[in-house]
C-alpha cells in the first residue's frame, strides 16, 4: 500500500508539473501543487520505504519528468495548441510619411519628455529636445526618426 501512495503521488506530481510546463504559462498553482505532490511523494518513500526506495523514487521521477519532456517536445501532440500564425503586417516607414524637419504643428498631450503630437494632420509621437512642453503648443520638428518625431517649441 506505501509503494501504491508513493506512486500516485510522483505521478500526480509529475502530470502537473507536464501541464504547467506545456500548457499553463508562468508559474501557477499547477507548478507549486505538482511540486508538492513529488516532493510529497519522494518524502514518504524516504520516510515509509527506507533509503533505498527514496533514492530509486527521486531517480525514477527524474527520469520520468526528463523523457516524458523529451518527448513532448520531440513530438507532434503539442502541435495542435501551438500557434503557428504569422503576422506580416507592417509599420509604415516614418520616411513615406508627409513629414520633414523644419515642419510646425501642435502638441496634442504635456511632452514629458515624450507626448503626442499633431503636424500635417498626422498624430504621431513626439519627444521633446530638451524640457517639457505643455499640451497645446506650437512645435517644430528637429529631426524624424523611424519611431518618432523631435520637436521643440516654436
Amino acid at each position: 500500500m506505501d509503494l501504491l501512495i508513493v506512486i500516485v503521488l510522483c505521478l500526480l506530481g509529475i502530470l502537473l508539473l507536464l501541464i504547467e510546463i506545456f500548457l499553463i504559462p508562468g508559474i501557477t498553482v499547477a507548478a507549486v501543487a505538482g511540486a508538492l505532490f513529488s516532493i510529497g511523494g519522494i518524502y514518504y518513500a524516504f520516510s515509509h520505504l527506507g533509503v533505498v526506495a527514496g533514492v530509486a523514487t527521486v531517480a525514477s521521477t527524474v527520469l520520468v519528468i526528463g523523457i516524458a519532456v523529451v518527448y513532448l517536445i520531440k513530438s507532434k501532440a503539442l502541435d495542435t495548441i501551438a500557434l503557428k500564425t504569422d503576422s506580416d503586417s507592417t509599420v509604415a516607414p516614418r520616411e513615406l510619411l508627409p513629414i520633414a524637419k523644419g515642419d510646425t504643428g501642435v502638441s496634442l498631450s504635456r511632452l514629458n519628455p515624450m507626448g503626442k503630437v499633431k503636424v500635417n494632420q498626422i498624430v504621431t509621437e513626439g519627444k521633446s529636445l530638451g524640457g517639457f512642453i505643455d499640451e497645446n503648443t506650437e512645435i517644430e520638428v528637429v529631426k524624424v526618426t523611424p519611431t518618432q518625431l523631435i520637436v521643440k517649441t516654436k
